[in-house]
């Protein structure tokens, strides 16, 4: 399986920026990763750069390919939560570090998902979004239990409310680990923050990937088209992606 892979992350209209993106490739796998320190919290950038070495030492440690896919999956993000955990101790509750996870693991014409937050995981196909991971988010809630639409969804005042992560308490968090993507010629895979899926949106996504450019040049098309729709108050804009050849 050949692979064409790339990464990006502005900073957009903050101050700083406090997502963080990896691509770890090995000679049998290949990892995606995308964090989103959460703003509202102190030590945003912390967070997710604790979590994200978490991750790669994980990813690190292994014979790959993984012969089980989910169980390092459920170890990582656990490894990671636990990392940004203590990274909190003796912090009040309310201001304790805490970030997103976002990991795509790909290997042997397979990809296996991971993910706590509103860091999305996109499977395109044909033009189309084949598959995506479901926010853990009230806004997300409310969308899938047909209350708003997504265009609401982008205006409400508790979009930014994310009810899963990693940090903050000292309990297993909720997250989502799934699989496996049987993979394709053509196919692509997408790991992005939030400043980058919410103001693009799937179609234009779908469109930018697609295009018959390399994927380096296609993503960062698309990260500035975010920023530039976001306007001077655009979030952290970042993503990771990989396409099959």
């Amino acid at each position: 399986m050949r692979i064409e892979f790339a990464e990006i992350s502005l900073r957009g209209g903050r101050e700083d920026n406090q997502d963080r993106v990896a691509v770890a490739v090995a000679p049998a796998a290949t990892l995606l990763i995308v964090l989103d320190g959460m703003g509202g919290h102190a030590h945003g950038a912390q967070a997710a750069q604790v979590g994200l070495d978490a991750v790669l030492q994980a990813f690190g440690a292994p014979n790959q390919p993984l012969l089980d896919p989910l169980g390092f999956l459920h170890r990582a993000l656990l490894r990671a939560h636990a990392a940004v955990v203590a990274l909190g101790e003796g912090v009040p509750f309310d201001r304790r570090p805490r970030s997103t996870l976002a990991v795509c693991l790909v290997q042997e014409h397979t990809a296996w998902f991971g993910h706590l937050g509103d860091s999305r995981i996109y499977h395109l196909r044909d033009g189309a979004v084949a598959r995506r991971t479901v926010d853990h988010s009230h806004v997300g809630l409310l969308v899938r239990e047909g209350l708003i639409s997504d265009a609401q969804a982008q205006v409400h005042p508790l979009r930014n409310y994310v009810e899963s992560c990693i940090g903050g308490m000292d309990v297993i968090p909720e997250m989502d680990i799934g699989g496996c993507v049987h993979l394709r010629s053509g196919d692509a895979l997408l790991v992005c923050s939030d400043g980058f899926w919410v103001p693009l949106g799937d179609a234009a996504i779908t469109q930018g990937i697609a295009e018959a450019i390399p994927l380096g040049d296609a993503l960062s098309r698309l990260a500035e088209l975010a920023v530039q729709r976001a306007g001077a108050t655009s979030d952290n804009t970042t993503a990771a992606a990989l396409r099959i050849s």
